[in-house]
């Protein structure tokens, strides 16, 4: 999943990244409302964690731009000083999904995103079952049966990604974002998308058929369950 992260702060938006980045989150940074602006416009993001208080603006007018924009799901959490009640309600009414009182505790902050996840995606817990795989979301991991499966961050990250839309059809663009982050930055002729996701059919192919797992031409793919 890929997070931007709109703080002003230098030491507590690196402290966030190595976090989420050790939990296996693909991290991008936004310093100012002016390049958060710009990067929401273009990209799609699984969150933005936004500070209201930036050096050449409101974070709210970023929320308020955020919601006017078609098809876009991206989950909020504003991070806002500890007394700021005004701000955590009108960020609420405004449609961020969580807010977080700064100083935080960084598990904190992860149990919440994984708790909107799970809202999301209309989850009873952690666990998907995917016949019969079972796929945890806060523990990265995916079994057969009893048996773990060894999958890379990024294999993990494409089979989580179509399972929690699953029966939908995801484009190879969609995914790449997503996953790998910035699609501006990266080459749309390239098929490292392709070469992951069949390395991820054999790993789970090795177990039963995966006729599930389908690949839409042209397109990119979806899992049918």
């Amino acid at each position: 999943m890929n997070v931007l992260i709109v703080e002003d702060e230098k030491g507590l938006a690196l402290e966030i990244d190595e976090f989420l980045s050790r939990e296996g989150f693909t991290i991008e940074h936004a310093r100012t409302k002016k390049s958060a602006g710009e990067k929401i416009f273009v990209n799609n993001y699984d969150f933005i964690l936004l500070d209201l208080g930036l050096s050449d603006g409101n974070g709210f007018d970023l929320l308020k731009m955020l919601k006017s924009l078609k098809d876009r799901d991206d989950a909020v959490i504003i991070l806002t000083a500890r007394g700021a009640v005004d701000d955590r309600v009108l960020g609420l009414e405004q449609g961020a999904d969580d807010y977080l009182a700064k100083p935080f505790s960084l598990n904190e902050l992860l149990a919440r995103m994984h708790a909107i996840t799970r809202r999301k995606h209309k989850l009873e817990s952690n666990d998907i079952n995917v016949r019969e795989f079972r796929i945890n979301i806060q523990n990265r991991t995916v079994h057969y049966n009893d048996e773990r499966i060894n999958l890379t961050k990024k294999e993990f990250e494409i089979f989580n990604y179509l399972v929690l839309n699953k029966n939908r059809v995801i484009s190879r663009t969609n995914l790449t974002e997503h996953v790998w982050g910035d699609v501006l930055e990266i080459n749309s002729d390239s098929n490292f998308v392709d070469v992951h996701v069949k390395n991820l059919r054999k790993k789970l192919s090795h177990h039963i058929p995966i006729d599930w797992f389908e690949t839409v031409r042209s397109i990119g793919y979806r899992v049918n369950i």
